[in-house]
């Protein structure tokens, strides 16, 4: 599974079996952690181990620095500072990855409508002003469930947005499509630049 964890799928009219209904009564809040993690838990009942979800793919991971041979303007970069600040902040709370700066601005955080529903909220919002995307990895330490993606449908998502610059943390974001995707992205002259994650 890799992309979007369709967190509003709660609010369905779809009726749980028990086995779902039970995650929920357990689950603290209805974040990705407690979701996912109860999730986990009811496999474990099963004797069924959860694994890496990135144990096969490793060379689709970010690496670090720029990955598309684009470095980042002042701008670009002073937006980045700010907000992989935000992204560490927003990942204590298990609400969201991203966040989209706009000249030093945070526009728009993501929580369950996604990335791409975040960008185009915060590209409405400042009428289509060059926007910045920071994905942070949420400082865990496994990589079991809810990696950061982007993908080639990302790449539309930016394009449309006119979202020049994504920070992503290295070693920890997948990059669907890679080497497809980073040319797209070379193509529409969109910086894509790996971090060390936040610890």
């Amino acid at each position: 599974m890799a992309g979007q964890v369709k967190h509003v799928s709660i609010f369905s009219s779809l009726a749980p079996d028990w086995r779902l209904a039970r995650v929920l009564f357990k689950a603290a809040t209805k974040n990705t952690d407690s979701l996912i993690g109860g999730v986990i838990e009811e496999l474990a009942r099963e004797n069924i181990r959860v694994v890496d979800s990135t144990a096969l793919l490793k060379p689709l991971l970010a690496g670090e620095g720029p990955l598309t041979g684009r470095k980042l303007t002042s701008e670009e970069e002073a937006d980045v500072r700010y907000g992989r600040r935000i992204a560490a902040a927003l990942s204590g709370f298990d609400v969201g990855q991203s966040a989209a700066i706009c000249e030093k601005a945070c526009v728009a955080l993501e929580a369950m409508e996604g990335t791409d529903a975040m960008l185009r909220r915060a590209a409405a919002l400042t009428g289509g002003r060059r926007l910045t995307l920071v994905k942070g990895s949420r400082r865990r330490k496994h990589l079991l469930f809810d990696v950061p993606v982007l993908g080639l449908a990302s790449m539309a998502v930016l394009r449309e947005t006119n979202t020049t610059a994504v920070a992503v943390d290295a070693g920890r974001t997948l990059l669907l499509d890679k080497d497809e995707m980073l040319g797209q992205a070379r193509e529409a002259r969109i910086a894509i630049v790996g971090y060390p994650p936040e610890e």
